[in-house]
């Protein structure tokens, strides 16, 4: 059984952490049978009335459980997981739902509201229905982002991994075999997009973070010279 297990709003301005952080984390509280098939980062709009700390993101695990016995297990863990390393003056929320559950086509529906305007606590709680969805402090306004991140998660076009398959083991440089043989695949989005080569090279610029799209792991990237690859959307480095 698939779970998506969100968590949102956990950590302040100058924290050592932030919520894609912990949720990372979180695999090692997971079930010893449970899978952890990635963990991806939902971008929620930066405007005015929508409180943040700085890039306004919450993060959804995608969980495989051996039955439905372990959900309650796995929420009672997050709650602690929470507690154990939110950021005082934060206002945490956590959100588990099933990839079956009645609720998917409403927490979906308000993941893609939640990325257009100002949503509310309430409309989070009347969209998640009776799936888990729960404040652990502050405003509890973290509620409003955890389902907003497993909606969008659930939609299957939202989001880039964090986590999925080592991606952070690999090198700068890559092949696109190595990425496919860990269930990334590549793809151009060149205008006269030809098809990446098993032997061709991916240049991640150190920051391999491939999409949701498709409810798969997609690396966009563009080519750069013959056999030779870029991946797209790279973290701007500091100056």
């Amino acid at each position: 059984m698939r779970i998506y297990i969100g968590f949102d709003d956990t950590d302040v301005v100058g924290a050592d952490r932030g919520t894609g952080k912990l949720a990372r984390w979180f695999e090692d509280k997971l079930p010893e049978d449970a899978h952890l098939w990635g963990v991806v980062r939902q971008q929620l709009p930066v405007m005015e009335g929508i409180p943040y700390t700085s890039h306004n993101s919450s993060a959804c695990l995608i969980v495989d459980l051996q039955d439905l016995t372990q959900k309650a297990e796995v929420i009672e863990r997050a709650v602690e997981h929470i507690y154990e390393h939110f950021m005082e003056g934060s206002d945490p929320g956590l959100c588990v739902a099933e990839a079956d559950s009645a609720a998917v086509s409403d927490l979906i529906a308000f993941g893609r509201e939640a990325c257009t305007r100002v949503v509310t606590q309430k409309a989070a709680i009347r969209a998640a229905g009776r799936v888990h969805l729960s404040g652990h402090g502050g405003t509890n306004d973290g509620i409003i982002g955890a389902a907003a991140g497993v909606g969008l998660s659930l939609y299957g076009w939202s989001g880039r991994f964090i986590e999925f398959g080592g991606l952070r083991e690999f090198d700068d440089e890559v092949t696109v075999s190595a990425l496919e043989s860990k269930g990334i695949q590549v793809l151009s989005i060149d205008r006269n997009a030809l098809v990446p080569g098993p032997t061709d090279l991916v240049n991640t610029q150190g920051w391999l973070r491939p999409r949701l799209w498709g409810f798969k792991p997609i690396l966009p990237v563009q080519r750069v010279a013959e056999g030779r690859w870029l991946s797209v959307g790279a973290k701007n480095k500091k100056k």
